[in-house]
């Protein structure tokens, strides 16, 4: 399945959907894992931090176009 992870677009908010470690998860289990550009960044997860664990980054368009995507 794909999971796309977009980034948060309410004014403040600095949560993430999924941290790289829940990324990893799940991998894990055979997911493919696409975040937005610097959606992890104001959780202090940077885009290196995802795909050290095999997340793909990707723009917004490719995280909405996912078959489940996780806000």
């Amino acid at each position: 399945m794909h999971i796309g992870v977009p980034a948060e677009v309410m004014a403040g908010e600095t949560r993430v959907a999924v941290t790289p470690e829940t990324a990893k998860k799940l991998k894990a289990q055979g997911h493919t894992v696409r975040l937005q550009s610097g959606a992890g960044l104001a959780a202090s997860a940077p885009d290196a931090a995802y795909e050290a664990v095999g997340a793909e980054i990707t723009d917004a368009a490719g995280a909405y176009a996912c078959d489940v995507v996780l806000k």
